[in-house]
């Protein structure tokens, strides 16, 4: 989608350097990573990408965007484990290959805009781009720069954790979702990423997605971090609001993973025989099915899918049980006129007014969201607070061009603070 361009850019060209573990897109970090770069492409931008792992996006491809793939996979995937333990904790190829394409940068009116790097290209990209004296913007879209497991969350006994990253008592801990052997090398890696990748220490400007996330990080960043509130982009036109009164369908998106709660939705629904659609795939599958054995459970599904699923129901349920940094599905739900029924302790919870436009639920709970999904079956109760959804997202729309003329401000603002200018 092009955008509006500001009669300043045609002044000087521009360059942005975003930096990425996938070429694709395998979750939201990706999703935002890819469309903030095509989109700043169209603006006269001089975008570059620059990721580790492969295939390169066919959105991406027929862009403007130049770029810079190393077709190496990420940790998780390597058949090659030694390798990909000792890759994982600094990736020297990713840092050589960057400090390339920076050598032929201008560190005065570049700058480099990180979303994700814990998955393949690890901490030396950071490294070196502050190194070479690059203004660096980091958008937090997980946990990783304070928590070794990236959620602040123990998944052996499934609920938040409340302990000091790297403290003895978080060390003497095994809150891995594989092993203790796991979580002793997330923990070494956490170390490298303080001492030698400079995070996040070396950094000063970060871009946040919700205020919830914000108060979880800023205990752990430096003294004089300087936050900038950007809205993820959510790319659907404005129709007309859903008839949730007609359906009776409560419907879940996401990754069927413990700590995204599927399973006490599940009991929930199951004991209450509601009908219940779970969009989206991960270990807890069979759980999901052994627990509610009529459920509705496609996989992943297209875009038009899900909006078309979304559209089609009752309401939203959020059951997360780990903070989480935002909960797009729940705007997005929220755009389509949807209402959601929201875990109270995660960042979704601000973007739901309790009572109004969804219901929270006190986390874990079953009993509790089992009361607020009696609640939301009352078809009247359901459409007021689907309409007041639909009317509040639509006030300030989360559109990829309010997007990109956050971002510019952002970049605009990095470089005067430092005595720059594009």
């Amino acid at each position: 989608m092009a955008c509006a361009r500001p009669l300043w850019s045609f002044m000087q060209c521009k360059k942005i350097i975003v930096i990425n573990d996938f070429a694709h897109v395998t979750g939201g970090a990706d999703q935002v990573a890819l469309a903030g770069a095509i989109a700043l492409s169209e603006r006269d931008y001089e975008v570059y990408f620059f990721a580790a792992v492969t295939p390169v996006s066919d959105e991406l491809r027929k862009s403007k965007v130049k770029v810079v793939c190393l077709g190496q996979p990420d940790i998780l995937r390597d058949p090659q484990r030694l390798r990909a333990g000792v890759r994982g904790l600094w990736n020297v190829e990713a840092s050589r290959r960057l400090e390339d394409l920076l050598a032929n940068c201008n560190n005065t009116n570049t700058i480099v805009h990180i979303h994700s790097w814990t998955k393949a290209l690890t901490s030396s990209v950071v490294n070196v781009s502050i190194k070479r004296g690059f203004s660096v913007v980091l958008t937090l879209h997980d946990y990783f720069l304070a928590c070794p497991n990236g959620g602040f969350f123990n998944y052996q006994k499934g609920r938040v954790c409340h302990e000091r990253p790297l403290s003895p008592q978080c060390l003497l801990m095994n809150c891995d979702s594989r092993s203790y052997k796991q979580k002793l090398w997330r923990a070494g890696r956490q170390l490298i990423q303080q001492k030698l990748g400079k995070l996040p220490q070396g950094i000063s400007d970060f871009i946040v997605v919700s205020e919830f996330s914000k108060k979880i990080l800023s205990p752990f960043l430096p003294e004089d971090a300087r936050f900038h509130y950007i809205d993820n982009p959510i790319c659907m036109p404005k129709r007309e609001p859903a008839i949730v009164e007609g359906s009776d369908v409560f419907c879940y998106v996401g990754r069927l993973a413990a700590e995204k709660g599927p399973q006490l939705f599940a009991r929930a629904a199951s004991q209450l025989c509601v009908k219940a659609s779970f969009i989206g795939e991960g270990p807890m599958r069979r759980e999901i099915q052994s627990l509610y054995p009529d459920a509705f459970m496609p996989g992943w599904v297209s875009r038009q899918e899900l909006m078309s699923s979304l559209a089609s129901a009752r309401a939203l349920v959020f059951p997360s049980l780990w903070y989480e940094t935002l909960g797009l599905s729940v705007l997005e739900a929220a755009a389509l006129g949807v209402p959601a029924i929201v875990a109270s302790e995660t960042a979704a919870s601000c973007g739901v007014e309790d009572g109004v436009t969804g219901l929270l639920f006190r986390n874990g709970d079953l009993s509790d969201l089992k009361a607020k999904i009696q609640v939301m079956r009352q078809p009247l109760y359901a459409k007021a607070m689907g309409s007041a959804a639909y009317r509040r997202y639509w006030a300030k729309p989360m559109t990829l061009d309010n997007h990109v003329e956050q971002l510019d401000s952002c970049y605009r603002l990095v470089l005067e603070r430092r005595g720059r200018g594009f």
